[in-house]
């Protein structure tokens, strides 16, 4: 089987189907990346670039889908090299979501395209009229309406697409959800495990380990989509209630999604000027090693993670595999996984007083709520490990005729 996997950053979503794939010398697999992709070593990379940055006074509600063309026109003229030197792929694969994919189906008409779908954009009923805090404008319906337009193309390109969770492929259309499958890419458990010997070094060389009471939180940025402004909230309550816990936040400044503050302020600054923290307890470690995120998180008494209805974090299933005792938002996609009292604890999006209630519940009885942990550990064991995702994409694929 030739395969080309396509993904600005690849490996992406995909890093263990490719490894699967590239590891069977009957197949040939390549991608097809941006500079910046970190790449994997079984898998030869090619990058490409856009023929030029989107014009000045583009509309801004058509600034995305310029850039989707103009990712798409590099991405064909590496596959239009490939096809000259003889690769024509079987089956293709990739990430819509940056119009990547858009005119693969021009240029290998016979192969099986398979898209990655991550989210259908909706102005109402999921994520950006969720939070009061940050009210829509009409100008901000009509650009999500239009946000779309790529998604759209990409839909009724495709043979075929892929979305991790169900809550996330119950955004789509249904006209187009009938193409979609549920496929997570799957969590490596051997990885993200749980360590009763584990220790976290704090930057001043001050030890945790799991005998210390340490709350985590982990976001790619620390922005409004993933709570934070409401984590911080919870977390001056915390450090009120629980005078000897550690609080480790994991991850950056920008803005991954959302909007920026007008300001030009992050939003940890902002949330540092509204709530009064022990920055000695309170620490803020930005982007770490992904050894380090895990380390984390096997020290961890009370993992928070928060969500508006949107795309689930890897993070979150990492901290389930790595045992962790979670408190989440009582939001979509989130309840997919967590049952409140079973697994995991479920707390208000919006109330930082229930959230620092779970945790202080947690910290309290930290023997009895670690059943919660083992729990959460099982659920992914049963069915998000990289086997059960592989198994997955195997079945899809004898669904579209390819052996």
């Amino acid at each position: 089987m030739r395969v080309l996997f396509i993904h600005q950053n690849f490996p992406g979503q995909f890093r263990h189907i490719a490894g699967h794939w590239a590891a069977n010398p009957a197949n040939q697999v390549l991608a097809i990346g941006q500079k910046h992709a970190p790449g994997m070593k079984s898998v030869p990379m090619q990058t490409y670039e856009r023929a030029r940055d989107i014009q000045q006074g583009t509309h801004h509600y058509l600034a995305g889908a310029e850039q989707a063309v103009l990712n798409a026109q590099g991405v064909i003229r590496l596959c239009a090299a490939l096809q000259a030197k003889g690769f024509v792929p079987d089956l293709v694969i990739g990430h819509a979501g940056w119009g990547e994919m858009l005119y693969i189906k021009d240029i290998f008409p016979n192969a099986r395209l398979i898209n990655y779908f991550e989210f259908f954009y909706r102005a109402t009923g999921a994520d950006t009229d969720f939070d009061p805090e940050f009210p829509m404008t009409m100008d901000d319906r009509l650009r999500i309406r239009t946000k779309n337009a790529v998604n759209l193309l990409s839909l009724d390109g495709c043979d075929a697409g892929v979305t991790p969770t169900r809550w996330q492929h119950s955004t789509y259309p249904p006209e187009y959800a009938r193409k979609i499958a549920v496929i997570h890419e799957g969590i490596d458990t051997e990885l993200a495990k749980p360590d009763a010997e584990a220790q976290f070094v704090l930057q001043d060389g001050r030890v945790l380990t799991r005998d210390d009471e340490v709350v985590t939180y982990v976001a790619r940025n620390l922005e409004p989509y993933r709570g934070f402004h409401v984590f911080m909230r919870a977390a001056e309550k915390i450090c009120q209630r629980r005078p000897n816990a550690h609080i480790l936040v994991i991850g950056g400044d920008e803005v991954s999604y959302g909007s920026r503050l007008p300001d030009g302020r992050t939003y940890r600054q902002k949330m540092l000027e509204e709530v009064k923290l022990d920055l000695s307890r309170v620490h803020f470690l930005g982007k770490v090693p992904y050894r380090t995120y895990l380390q984390a998180l096997q020290v961890s008494s009370a993992h928070v993670y928060l969500t508006v209805p949107f795309v689930l974090s890897w993070s979150m299933l990492e901290a389930m595999a790595t045992q962790c005792t979670i408190i989440s938002s009582n939001t979509p996609p989130v309840t997919e996984l967590i049952r409140d009292g079973e697994n995991g604890l479920l707390a208000d999006f919006f109330s930082p007083e229930q959230i620092a209630e779970q945790v202080d519940r947690v910290l309290k009885s930290p023997i009895a709520m670690a059943k919660l942990g083992v729990n959460a550990r099982a659920d992914i064991l049963n069915h998000y490990t990289i086997k059960k995702s592989i198994q997955r994409y195997e079945a899809l694929l004898k669904r579209l005729g390819i052996d």
